[in-house]
């Protein structure tokens, strides 16, 4: 047991919080040394469905001449299919709460499931154009059958499968080194910015209907963490453009958006939403000063801001850490 948990246990065991009994359980268990791989095979099974999906891939791919279409699709369906089978047999259904199984790798089977589904869909597609000219339903029908095997299994992996698929649907494909050099799609196309604002609002809304009707509301975490990113994200891109005034829209958009992450992140206690909603905050705030300062004449206060800048960027920082911990500090009261 490590002095920090000894610490906490006799703090708890001095306010009364635990009973002589149950202190002296909890020193007893902690003694043991006993720790969880609960993670380190969860993390496995994750690297094997991966595994074994990419080995889908690579084998279409390199036997594609040999093996043929017919053939290879046919393997697709019996997998894909026999991974439903599993997941059907062994599920409890459909419940509006949280549900938990018996099956631990019942989680994997569905993920594996849903992956086998799109690159089923995707192959058939592009092979044998079975939507015709229509792409967007290559994308909006896995997207369908991930959001309704999410809801119907209880499984956050699949479900972030489904809001990708959503967002890819709707147009939106932005990649981090994309993003850094400029050239994602929120830049070329003002419209497809306006799309992502719009589907985060209504990724928002979602968990508000949810939490209302109290369907799945586990799952707001990751809606929330998607309009989060969405929303930033396409509100920063658009405020470096400085040749209209639309990127005091933005703007605004960007500090309704952070606003209403701080609220909602110490309602839920999330951290990370936390965090990043302090990342996005900060970034914004600095381009929205930098394009106010185009307009104005630092001729003979150059000097100044060159000595100021250390200490802003160091205060930013120090001002980043206390946040944080002040957010621990008030959740875990």
């Amino acid at each position: 047991m490590t002095q920090f948990d000894g610490q906490a246990t006799q703090q708890l065991y001095e306010k009364n919080l635990i009973t002589e009994n149950q202190f002296e359980e909890i020193i007893e268990y902690r003694s043991r040394n006993i720790f969880s791989l609960n993670i380190e095979l969860k993390l496995l099974l994750s690297i094997s469905v991966l595994m074994f999906t990419s080995g889908i891939g690579i084998l279409i791919y390199d036997n594609i001449d040999s093996i043929g279409h017919i053939a290879l699709l046919s393997i697709l369906f019996a997998l894909t299919c026999g991974c439903f089978y599993y997941c059907f047999k062994n599920s409890i259904g459909f419940k509006k709460a949280e549900t938990t199984t018996e099956s631990h790798f019942l989680e994997y089977i569905v993920l594996t499931a849903n992956v086998l589904t799109c690159i089923f869909i995707g192959y058939l597609q592009v092979q044998y154009k079975a939507f015709g000219t229509h792409y967007g339903l290559a994308t909006l029908v896995p997207t369908i059958v991930s959001f309704v095997c999410a809801y119907y299994f209880d499984n956050k992996s699949v479900l972030t499968i489904a809001v990708t698929g959503l967002a890819a649907y709707v147009g939106l494909t932005v990649t981090p080194q994309e993003l850094f050099n400029g050239n994602n799609d929120f830049y070329a196309n003002q419209s497809l910015s306006y799309s992502a604002i719009l589907l985060g609002a209504l990724l928002i809304l979602w968990t508000v209907y949810s939490f209302k009707i109290k369907l799945k509301t586990h799952f707001t975490l990751i809606y929330l963490t998607f309009a989060l990113h969405l929303i930033s994200v396409a509100s920063i891109s658009n405020m470096y453009d400085d040749y209209d005034v639309s990127w005091i829209f933005f703007s605004i958009i960007l500090a309704a958006s952070s606003y209403y992450f701080y609220k909602v992140s110490y309602q839920l206690k999330a951290i990370s939403l936390y965090v990043f909603m302090i990342i996005y905050a900060y970034i914004g705030f600095n381009i929205f000063l930098f394009n106010l300062f185009k307009h104005v004449d630092f001729d003979d206060f150059w000097v100044m801001f060159i000595l100021l800048l250390p200490a802003y960027f160091i205060g930013s920082i120090v001002m980043f850490i206390k946040l944080i911990k002040k957010f621990n500090k008030e959740t875990a009261e």
